[in-house]
């Protein structure tokens, strides 16, 4: 999966801008690049698990699709955690189709990894990093 530079230093600012509370949001973009995020409120306002704001969530959702962007990724940072899956996240992981993006802000270091969950399986998903190429 290719990611945009812009999108991961925006990714890293929201985690920082919402800890300790867990950040999320999605990931869209077009042909398996991810150019856009959507911050969305952590409706539970926890250091350890987060949901969606269920009217964000669709306006995300329609704002993308007007906008003719695939929806990729879920998000959400580990303030104080490794950028790794927790066995919650796993548990909630319902959608098979969608990659699950993690920023880790644990210990001072600044780590997003991304992974496919599947049948409670976890697998490592390569980043990209690019340059803006303009959407």
């Amino acid at each position: 999966m290719k990611i945009e530079k812009q999108i991961i230093e925006q990714l890293i600012a929201h985690a920082k801008k919402e800890a300790p509370l867990e950040a999320c949001g999605y990931l869209a973009g077009r042909d398996h690049v991810i150019t856009v995020s959507y911050e969305l409120t952590n409706q539970d306002q926890s250091s350890e698990h987060f949901s969606f704001d269920p009217k964000e969530q669709f306006s995300a959702v329609k704002d993308a699709r007007q906008k003719g962007f695939e929806i990729y990724a879920v998000y959400h940072s580990h303030p104080a955690s490794p950028a790794r899956p927790s066995a919650e996240d796993i548990k909630l992981a319902y959608d098979p189709d969608i990659l699950y993006f993690i920023v880790s802000l644990a210990s001072g270091r600044e780590d997003v990894r991304a992974f496919e969950i599947k049948n409670k399986q976890v697998e490592s998903v390569n980043l990209e990093v690019i340059h803006h190429e303009g959407v």
